[in-house]
Protein backbone atom coordinates (compact mmCIF):
# COMPACT_ATOMS: atom_id res chain seq x y z
CA UNK A 1 0.00 0.00 0.00
CA UNK A 2 1.33 3.90 -1.02
CA UNK A 3 2.22 6.43 1.65
CA UNK A 4 -0.32 8.54 2.59
CA UNK A 5 0.12 12.20 2.34
CA UNK A 6 0.82 12.76 6.04
CA UNK A 7 3.33 10.50 5.90
CA UNK A 8 4.59 11.90 3.21
CA UNK A 9 4.43 15.10 4.21
CA UNK A 10 6.70 13.86 6.55
CA UNK A 11 9.35 11.98 4.39
CA UNK A 12 9.38 15.80 2.65
CA UNK A 13 10.60 17.82 5.64
CA UNK A 14 13.51 15.64 6.44
CA UNK A 15 14.40 15.55 2.59
CA UNK A 16 17.24 17.48 1.88
CA UNK A 17 16.70 18.38 -1.60
CA UNK A 18 13.52 20.05 -0.52
CA UNK A 19 12.72 23.52 -0.09
CA UNK A 20 9.15 24.27 1.24
CA UNK A 21 8.08 27.92 1.35
CA UNK A 22 4.58 28.16 0.54
CA UNK A 23 3.44 31.40 0.05
CA UNK A 24 2.03 31.68 4.08
CA UNK A 25 5.61 30.79 5.11
CA UNK A 26 7.33 33.07 2.70
CA UNK A 27 5.90 36.40 3.83
CA UNK A 28 7.70 36.25 6.91
CA UNK A 29 10.91 34.10 6.23
CA UNK A 30 13.21 35.37 3.54
CA UNK A 31 14.54 33.18 1.26
CA UNK A 32 18.32 33.12 2.26
CA UNK A 33 19.62 31.17 -0.53
CA UNK A 34 18.12 33.26 -3.73
CA UNK A 35 21.23 33.94 -5.68
CA UNK A 36 23.35 31.45 -3.87
CA UNK A 37 21.38 27.81 -5.31
CA UNK A 38 25.05 26.86 -6.91
CA UNK A 39 26.97 28.02 -4.55
CA UNK A 40 24.75 26.83 -1.25
CA UNK A 41 22.80 23.68 -2.50
CA UNK A 42 24.70 22.23 -5.77
CA UNK A 43 28.08 22.79 -4.68
CA UNK A 44 28.80 24.02 -8.62
CA UNK A 45 28.55 26.74 -11.51
CA UNK A 46 26.28 24.94 -13.60
CA UNK A 47 23.37 26.29 -15.68
CA UNK A 48 20.18 26.34 -13.63
CA UNK A 49 17.18 25.22 -15.25
CA UNK A 50 13.52 25.25 -13.58
CA UNK A 51 10.43 22.98 -14.13
CA UNK A 52 7.33 24.58 -13.07
CA UNK A 53 4.41 23.18 -12.07
CA UNK A 54 6.49 19.67 -12.25
CA UNK A 55 3.92 17.46 -10.53
CA UNK A 56 5.54 14.30 -9.85
CA UNK A 57 8.70 15.64 -10.50
CA UNK A 58 9.28 12.44 -13.12
CA UNK A 59 10.22 15.40 -15.38
CA UNK A 60 12.53 16.99 -13.61
CA UNK A 61 14.83 13.65 -12.43
CA UNK A 62 14.66 12.15 -16.26
CA UNK A 63 16.24 15.78 -17.90
CA UNK A 64 18.61 15.90 -14.42
CA UNK A 65 19.87 12.46 -15.69
CA UNK A 66 20.09 12.92 -19.00
CA UNK A 67 22.37 16.15 -18.08
CA UNK A 68 24.66 16.01 -15.42
CA UNK A 69 26.05 19.11 -15.62
CA UNK A 70 23.00 20.70 -15.54
CA UNK A 71 21.41 21.47 -12.54
CA UNK A 72 17.17 21.46 -12.29
CA UNK A 73 14.77 22.79 -9.94
CA UNK A 74 11.06 21.23 -10.05
CA UNK A 75 8.62 23.30 -8.49
CA UNK A 76 5.05 22.82 -7.56
CA UNK A 77 2.65 23.50 -4.68
CA UNK A 78 1.65 19.89 -4.32
CA UNK A 79 3.89 18.38 -1.83
CA UNK A 80 2.22 15.16 -2.22
CA UNK A 81 2.82 14.56 -5.61
CA UNK A 82 6.56 15.99 -5.18
CA UNK A 83 7.17 13.51 -2.77
CA UNK A 84 7.20 10.85 -5.89
CA UNK A 85 10.53 12.85 -7.93
CA UNK A 86 12.50 13.94 -4.81
CA UNK A 87 12.44 10.21 -3.47
CA UNK A 88 13.79 9.02 -6.62
CA UNK A 89 16.38 11.48 -6.88
CA UNK A 90 17.59 11.02 -3.35
CA UNK A 91 17.56 7.05 -3.91
CA UNK A 92 19.28 7.50 -7.37
CA UNK A 93 21.59 9.43 -5.90
CA UNK A 94 21.05 12.60 -8.33
CA UNK A 95 23.11 15.46 -6.98
CA UNK A 96 21.70 17.69 -9.91
CA UNK A 97 18.46 17.76 -8.45
CA UNK A 98 16.20 20.17 -6.43
CA UNK A 99 12.70 20.61 -5.18
CA UNK A 100 10.77 23.65 -4.40
CA UNK A 101 7.84 23.50 -2.98
CA UNK A 102 5.93 27.47 -3.54
CA UNK A 103 2.97 29.02 -5.62
CA UNK A 104 4.45 29.65 -9.06
CA UNK A 105 2.85 33.10 -8.41
CA UNK A 106 6.16 34.05 -6.51
CA UNK A 107 8.80 32.30 -7.85
CA UNK A 108 10.56 35.60 -8.55
CA UNK A 109 11.33 35.63 -4.39
CA UNK A 110 13.37 31.87 -5.39
CA UNK A 111 16.06 33.26 -7.42
CA UNK A 112 18.07 36.65 -8.13
CA UNK A 113 18.86 38.27 -11.55
CA UNK A 114 20.65 36.10 -14.46
CA UNK A 115 20.29 32.76 -11.86
CA UNK A 116 18.25 31.24 -14.21
CA UNK A 117 19.10 29.80 -17.81
CA UNK A 118 15.96 27.94 -18.93
CA UNK A 119 12.49 27.23 -17.67
CA UNK A 120 10.21 24.30 -18.78
CA UNK A 121 6.46 24.66 -18.39
CA UNK A 122 5.02 20.63 -18.65
CA UNK A 123 1.52 20.39 -19.38
CA UNK A 124 0.22 23.22 -17.39
CA UNK A 125 -3.17 23.81 -16.65
CA UNK A 126 -4.16 25.88 -19.51
CA UNK A 127 -6.57 28.14 -16.97
CA UNK A 128 -9.02 28.89 -19.86
CA UNK A 129 -11.57 30.92 -17.97
CA UNK A 130 -8.72 33.22 -16.30
CA UNK A 131 -5.41 34.29 -18.50
CA UNK A 132 -3.70 35.98 -15.51
CA UNK A 133 -3.09 32.38 -14.32
CA UNK A 134 -1.43 30.94 -17.36
CA UNK A 135 2.27 29.79 -17.12
CA UNK A 136 2.74 31.31 -20.38
CA UNK A 137 0.63 34.39 -19.64
CA UNK A 138 2.53 38.08 -19.79
CA UNK A 139 1.74 38.80 -16.73
CA UNK A 140 4.30 35.28 -15.81
CA UNK A 141 7.03 36.11 -18.56
CA UNK A 142 7.47 39.82 -16.67
CA UNK A 143 7.77 37.41 -13.61
CA UNK A 144 10.23 35.00 -15.41
CA UNK A 145 12.41 38.16 -16.56
CA UNK A 146 13.28 38.95 -12.56
CA UNK A 147 15.87 35.54 -12.81
CA UNK A 148 16.05 34.50 -16.22
CA UNK A 149 19.00 35.70 -18.14
CA UNK A 150 18.30 37.96 -21.04
CA UNK A 151 16.75 35.94 -24.20
CA UNK A 152 16.56 32.83 -21.80
CA UNK A 153 14.81 29.90 -23.06
CA UNK A 154 11.41 28.78 -22.29
CA UNK A 155 10.30 25.14 -23.37
CA UNK A 156 6.27 24.43 -23.52
CA UNK A 157 5.18 20.79 -23.63
CA UNK A 158 1.24 20.30 -23.77
CA UNK A 159 -1.64 18.41 -24.92
CA UNK A 160 -3.59 22.14 -24.43
CA UNK A 161 -4.96 22.83 -28.28
CA UNK A 162 -5.83 26.28 -26.40
CA UNK A 163 -3.16 26.57 -24.38
CA UNK A 164 -0.87 25.98 -27.49
CA UNK A 165 -2.99 28.73 -29.45
CA UNK A 166 -3.04 31.32 -26.96
CA UNK A 167 0.87 30.80 -26.52
CA UNK A 168 1.33 31.10 -29.71
CA UNK A 169 -0.37 34.32 -30.14
CA UNK A 170 1.52 35.55 -27.28
CA UNK A 171 4.51 34.81 -28.84
CA UNK A 172 3.89 36.61 -31.99
CA UNK A 173 2.12 39.51 -30.37
CA UNK A 174 5.16 40.34 -28.36
CA UNK A 175 7.65 39.41 -31.28
CA UNK A 176 9.63 36.78 -29.30
CA UNK A 177 12.43 34.89 -31.06
CA UNK A 178 10.95 31.34 -31.49
CA UNK A 179 13.49 28.82 -31.99
CA UNK A 180 11.32 25.58 -32.46
CA UNK A 181 7.59 24.96 -32.67
CA UNK A 182 5.58 22.03 -33.56
CA UNK A 183 2.08 20.33 -33.28
CA UNK A 184 2.97 17.02 -33.22
CA UNK A 185 5.88 16.43 -30.88
CA UNK A 186 6.89 12.80 -31.74
CA UNK A 187 5.37 13.64 -35.44
CA UNK A 188 6.96 16.39 -37.77
CA UNK A 189 9.16 19.49 -36.02
CA UNK A 190 8.71 22.64 -37.67
CA UNK A 191 12.09 24.36 -36.94
CA UNK A 192 12.66 27.91 -36.97
CA UNK A 193 16.22 27.94 -36.98
CA UNK A 194 18.55 24.63 -37.36
CA UNK A 195 17.72 24.05 -33.90
CA UNK A 196 16.13 20.51 -33.37
CA UNK A 197 15.02 18.31 -30.64
CA UNK A 198 17.48 16.04 -29.03
CA UNK A 199 16.44 12.60 -29.28
CA UNK A 200 17.28 11.92 -26.25
CA UNK A 201 14.32 14.60 -25.12
CA UNK A 202 11.75 12.70 -27.00
CA UNK A 203 13.16 9.91 -24.65
CA UNK A 204 11.30 11.48 -21.17
CA UNK A 205 7.61 10.88 -21.20
CA UNK A 206 5.48 11.74 -18.45
CA UNK A 207 2.94 9.03 -16.95
CA UNK A 208 0.10 11.04 -18.32
CA UNK A 209 1.82 12.28 -21.66
CA UNK A 210 1.85 8.88 -22.08
CA UNK A 211 -1.72 8.25 -21.97
CA UNK A 212 -2.46 10.98 -23.69
CA UNK A 213 -0.89 9.91 -26.75
CA UNK A 214 -2.42 6.00 -26.41
CA UNK A 215 -4.83 8.04 -27.04
CA UNK A 216 -4.45 9.48 -29.97
CA UNK A 217 -3.84 13.33 -29.06
CA UNK A 218 -1.24 15.26 -30.18
CA UNK A 219 1.70 16.48 -28.21
CA UNK A 220 2.19 20.30 -29.01
CA UNK A 221 5.99 21.90 -27.96
CA UNK A 222 7.20 25.22 -28.69
CA UNK A 223 10.60 26.65 -27.06
CA UNK A 224 11.16 30.92 -27.76
CA UNK A 225 13.47 32.96 -26.21
CA UNK A 226 12.33 35.77 -23.70
CA UNK A 227 14.57 39.17 -23.86
CA UNK A 228 14.93 40.72 -20.96
CA UNK A 229 13.59 44.27 -21.94
CA UNK A 230 10.37 45.64 -23.73
CA UNK A 231 6.92 46.19 -22.81
CA UNK A 232 4.70 42.71 -23.39
CA UNK A 233 0.85 42.64 -24.63
CA UNK A 234 -1.44 40.05 -23.79
CA UNK A 235 -3.05 39.32 -27.48
CA UNK A 236 -6.80 40.32 -27.58
CA UNK A 237 -8.29 37.06 -29.41
CA UNK A 238 -10.77 34.22 -28.78
CA UNK A 239 -9.48 30.66 -28.99
CA UNK A 240 -11.59 27.89 -29.51
CA UNK A 241 -11.67 25.61 -25.66
CA UNK A 242 -10.57 22.15 -24.97
CA UNK A 243 -13.29 19.85 -25.28
CA UNK A 244 -11.28 17.64 -22.43
CA UNK A 245 -9.41 19.14 -19.10
CA UNK A 246 -7.27 16.00 -18.41
CA UNK A 247 -7.72 12.59 -18.84
CA UNK A 248 -11.04 10.78 -17.78
CA UNK A 249 -12.50 14.27 -17.01
CA UNK A 250 -14.67 16.34 -19.03
CA UNK A 251 -14.74 20.14 -20.08
CA UNK A 252 -16.44 22.02 -17.06
CA UNK A 253 -17.56 25.06 -18.97
CA UNK A 254 -20.45 25.62 -21.17
CA UNK A 255 -18.47 28.39 -23.39
CA UNK A 256 -17.08 27.26 -26.75
CA UNK A 257 -13.98 30.15 -27.02
CA UNK A 258 -12.42 32.59 -24.35
CA UNK A 259 -9.80 34.95 -24.90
Amino acid sequence: MGKGKLAKFADMASYENVFQYPFSVVEHVPFEMKGRWCDAYFHNDHPIVLELGCGKGEYTVELAKLYPDTNFIGVDIKGARMWTGATQALREGLKNVAFLRTNIEIIDRFFAEDEVQEIWLTFSDPQMKNPRKRLTSTWFMERYRHFLVDGGIIHLKTDSNFLFTYTTYMVEKNALPVLARTEDLYGNLIPHSTFHIPQELLSIQTYYESMWIARGLNIKYMKWRLPRTGTLAEPDVEIELDNYRSYHRTKRSSLDKAK
